[in-house]
C-alpha cells in the first residue's frame, strides 16, 4: 500500500471510531490529510485498536521516517575536552540512539491538543498510537500521576531509537525556586539512571521544562549541563549524552556553557 492509500485508510478508521467525527471531510491536498490525520491521532483515547491498523500505521510512520532521514546519533562530534557530550540542533525524532527524552506531563500519554507544537504531541505522532495504549497500561498499573522529577521508559515503535525517556519537568508559573532547580535536576538524574539501567549507550536529551512549562532557558541549560557532569563523575558511565537544541536561542546558550566555537 502507498503513501496516499495507507494515509486514507489510517483516516477513514479513525474517522468512524466516533460519530463526533461524521461531518469531517476528508480535505484532497496532501498537506491538509497529513494534518487531519494527524489530529486524529492527537485526539484519540487509549483505547484498543484493530492489528491490521497497527500494521498499516506502522508502515506509513516508518516509511515518513525514512523520508525525513535519520541522524546517527553516536557519530555527531563531541565537545572538546568532553567526549561523552555532543551537541546538535535538530529534531530529536530523526536522532537514531538508544534513548530520546520526552518532556511529558504528569498524565503521561501524551499531548491531547491536535497538532500542537509541543515535543509531547510530536513524538506520540510519529511513535505511533501503540506509545499512548503502553502508557495508559503503565499509568492504570501505578495508579497515579506521575511525580515532578521522575521517569518511565517506553519501547520507542516507529522512531529511529530504541526508547524514549518520558520524564515530568517543574512548571514555573513565578520566579524559579530553589525546588524547581532540584526536580528539573532530577528530570535529568532520573533519564540517564534509567538509561543505564536499561543498557542504553546513547541518550538525547530535549530542553526539558523549558517550553509550555516556562522553565528559563539559560539557567534550564545550566542545571542540564551540571547534572549531566555530575552523573559523568559519581558513576563512571560511559553513556553518550547529546544535548538536543531546536531553536537558535537554545544553540547560543548551550555552546557558551560547554564553551562550543558556533
Amino acid at each position: 500500500m502507498n503513501l496516499y492509500k495507507a494515509r486514507l485508510y489510517m483516516i477513514r478508521y479513525l474517522l468512524s471510531e466516533s460519530s463526533d467525527f461524521d461531518d469531517v471531510k476528508i480535505p484532497l491536498e496532501e498537506g491538509e490529510q497529513r494534518d487531519l490525520l494527524r489530529g486524529l491521532m492527537n485526539l484519540r483515547l487509549p483505547e484498543p485498536i484493530d492489528q491490521d491498523f497497527l500494521k498499516i500505521q506502522d508502515e506509513y510512520l516508518q516509511a515518513e521516517r525514512d523520508l525525513r532521514g535519520v541522524v546517527d546519533g553516536e557519530s555527531l562530534p563531541t565537545v572538546p575536552g568532553e567526549p561523552q557530550i555532543s551537541l546538535w540542533k535538530g529534531d530529536i525524532t530523526t536522532l537514531k540512539v538508544d534513548a530520546i527524552v520526552n518532556a511529558a506531563n504528569s498524565g503521561m500519554l501524551g499531548c491531547f491538543y491536535p497538532l500542537h507544537n509541543c515535543i509531547d504531541n510530536i513524538i506520540h505522532t510519529r511513535s505511533g498510537v501503540q506509545l499512548r495504549l503502553l502508557c495508559n497500561e503503565i499509568m492504570k498499573e501505578q495508579g497515579f500521576e506521575e511525580p515532578t522529577g521522575s521517569a518511565k521508559i517506553t519501547p520507542a515503535f516507529n522512531l529511529p531509537s530504541r526508547y524514549i525517556l518520558h520524564t515530568v519537568g517543574p512548571i514555573i508559573s513565578g520566579g524559579v525556586s530553589v525546588k524547581d532547580r532540584e526536580l528539573l535536576a532530577s528530570c535529568y538524574r532520573s533519564c540517564l539512571k534509567l538509561a543505564v539501567e536499561n543498557g542504553c549507550r546513547s541518550i538525547a536529551f530535549c530542553c526539558v521544562s523549558t517550553g509550555e512549562f516556562r522553565f528559563p532557558n539559560e539557567p534550564a541549560a545550566q542545571i542540564a549541563v551540571g547534572t549531566v557532569r555530575e552523573f559523568f563523575q559519581e558513576s563512571g558511565s560511559s553513556i553518550k549524552v547529546i544535548f538536543d537544541v531546536f531553536k537558535d536561542k537554545d544553540l547560543h546558550i548551550y555552546e557558551e556553557i560547554l564553551g562550543v566555537t558556533g
